[in-house]
């Protein structure tokens, strides 16, 4: 006796096609599973064996043989589970109807026939449209995040016996589909808004240009010079989430299991890690691989606070998924890639007392002290960052006065304007921000005027730009002119950009 249906697994944010064959034989009383299964998947047998038994259903007492093929491809997860007792059941002739082959089952057991969720159901579902699905059964808790996927019957199951009953097509399960019509929402709440930073006007400014142009930053300033409170309101003024973007961010969340029961991510993400985190924990990885910290932030904010407190192996692996987009993991079980297309905000104090340079307060550090300090980020590092920016402490009259402080919503309309023009500039590029420009399309998209030009030449010269730098204000200067409205790159976007790439606020930090 003989079944198979079909399943998926998971390497990374790809899934894999998986036959779940068993054959029944006459013999001892056994029960194998083979082809390169993991821990999980072997201790499947018990929660497949208990809940067969719990959902009124008969065991077979008899060689049971489960292939999990191709038998070259590894195996991991719970979520072959459902497909392991359904292949079973149709063996022994519990289901009288067989499985087709565009048809795929996913979900955990409990030892009471209940569907549990899984981690990385809504990548899953996507694969197996791309594979050419047109139907899955998956965990009830897991159907909101599954239904936004278009093209595929999601099929949403919270007991074995529901869905034998439903392949006996006594009991239809109905298709569950996400609505999306308000995808987008115009006034989300954040609970934290820009215009209740006094002061700072400089640095509100510089934040503005990074949200318009997916730029990273630096901040550096004094301790209460309002540089953690100005990072946690740029999430605010970030521009909506695309369609597109949503469904990439989602998919890390669910592979990450940390996606809530809402279905699709709608703002944009902030993750901020203590700076004693472990490099797996920011670059993602273990014996498994799961994606990180720069990973989750992905399509949105990655703070690091207190940057050179770091340790400088976290802060120099930052290098190449800043520069690429990506991160490769590569471990004896697996190579994976995840997308880390992420917004930095770091900020430091410019020594580690924090006062250097301050009016208000003396420095109590040795020049060794700050040397060592502020040699922890490497100018590799400090090159890759696109805007450079000095707070000072918040003077009592700023702190005082009622002014009439601009509001994320007015900021977040300009920053939206700003990046809707490069949208549409760059359309079937595969670039959706400045930031994102390659030599080639700076040649193409970026227009100086001729005294823009003089003076990129002459801050080139006398600062010593480095090729990156220079590139760095090109991108910069094209996103302040989308700020204006400009077609043309024109004189003050140039010296505004040269302004946040200044060697005096390098100095600062290299001395």
């Amino acid at each position: 006796m003989y079944s198979k249906v079909k399943t998926c697994v998971l390497q990374g944010l790809n899934g894999y096609s998986v036959d779940v064959e068993t054959d029944l034989s006459n013999g001892l009383p056994a029960f194998t599973i083979v082809g390169l299964p993991d821990a999980s998947i072997k201790e499947s047998k018990e929660r497949v064996r208990s809940a067969i038994a719990n959902s009124g259903y008969q065991f077979p007492l008899q060689r049971i043989t489960v292939n999990l093929a191709p038998a070259n491809l590894k195996k991991e997860g719970s979520q072959l589970d459902l497909a392991i007792a359904l292949s079973l059941l149709s063996s022994v002739g519990e289901i009288e109807t067989e499985s087709d082959d565009k048809t795929a089952y996913i979900g955990e057991l409990s030892l009471d026939g209940r569907v549990q969720g899984i981690e990385g159901a809504l990548p899953i579902v996507i694969s197996l449209r791309e594979l050419g699905f047109t139907r899955c059964y998956v965990p009830e808790a897991n159907k909101e995040e599954c239904g936004v996927v278009r093209g595929m019957d999601i099929m949403p199951v919270r007991t074995l016996q529901q869905l034998v009953d439903d392949r006996n097509e006594e009991k239809i399960i109905e298709p569950h589909r996400t609505e999306l019509e308000d995808f987008t929402e115009e006034d989300p709440d954040f609970g934290v808004d820009f215009s209740e930073i006094r002061g700072q006007h400089a640095l509100k400014r510089a934040l503005e240009v990074a949200a318009a142009g997916h730029h990273n930053i630096l901040i550096i300033g004094p301790p209460g010079g309002g540089k953690t409170m100005a990072a946690r309101r740029l999430p605010t003024i970030l521009p909506e989430m695309t369609f597109e973007e949503s469904i990439e961010s989602t998919k890390i969340y669910s592979v990450a299991g940390l996606l809530k029961e809402t279905g699709l991510l709608r703002n944009r993400p902030f993750r901020s890690p203590h700076h004693t985190a472990s490099q797996v924990a920011i670059i993602g990885g273990g014996r498994i691989p799961k994606p990180g910290e720069i990973s989750l932030a992905h399509n949105g904010v990655l703070f690091l606070d207190e940057f050179p407190e770091f340790t400088k192996s976290v802060i120099e692996v930052l290098r190449q998924p800043m520069e690429d987009g990506v991160v490769s993991i590569s471990r004896v079980t697996a190579s994976l890639t995840y997308p880390s297309e992420f917004l930095l905000v770091a900020s430091m104090n410019p020594c580690p007392c924090g006062y250097y340079g301050d009016e208000t307060h003396v420095c109590t550090c040795s020049m060794q002290e700050i040397q060592r300090y502020a040699g922890k980020i490497s100018n590799p590092i400090l090159d890759r960052i696109d805007i450079h920016i000095m707070v000072k402490p918040v003077k009592y009259d700023e702190l005082t006065q009622d002014e009439n402080a601009e509001t994320s919503k007015t900021i977040r309309k300009r920053v939206n304007d700003a990046r809707q023009r490069q949208i549409a500039r760059y359309k079937g590029t595969g670039v959706r921000n400045n930031a994102q420009l390659t030599n080639r399309l700076i040649k193409k998209h970026i227009q100086l005027s001729a005294s823009a030009q003089k003076i990129v030449e002459m801050a080139f010269h006398q600062y010593k730009f480095s090729a990156r730098s220079f590139q760095k204000i090109l991108k910069l200067s094209r996103t302040i002119a989308d700020l204006y409205g400009a077609d043309l790159v024109e004189d003050k976007h140039v010296l505004e950009a040269v302004r946040y790439r200044s060697p005096d606020t390098m100095n600062q930090v290299t001395r």
